[in-house]
């Protein structure tokens, strides 16, 4: 998964914590590379209870890291968003960079 501000790849991390952070942005997790942390505009979600921005996603619900406060993800909130490409759930180009990547891996020309 990308850095959702800049497209930046996580490459393959080094011993000790990861330098990439999650987040959540219009009901959806999202990573967040190194140098677009240093932004302070990043129009991530809040927690509702607490107003932290330390919130992850999974299975449908949204967790504050924070307070701990837990919601159900609201599934209409991230139609249309300009991080989701065509309802897939993917970012744009990413099937033609795992193929090439399978295409490497498998010796295939």
């Amino acid at each position: 998964m990308p850095c959702y501000r800049c497209g930046a790849r996580q490459t393959d991390p080094v011993r000790g914590a990861s330098p990439w952070k999650r987040g959540v942005r219009r009901e959806t997790q999202v990573l967040i590379c190194p140098d677009c942390q240093l932004l302070h505009d990043l129009d991530l979600d809040a927690c509702g209870t607490c107003g932290s921005t330390a919130l992850i996603c999974r299975l449908g619900e949204v967790e504050c890291r924070g307070c701990g406060a837990v919601r159900q993800a609201r599934a209409d909130a991230f139609v249309g968003s300009d991080a989701v490409a065509a309802g897939s759930g993917a970012p744009p180009g990413l099937s033609a960079e795992v193929e090439a990547a399978l295409n490497r891996v498998l010796g295939r020309a």
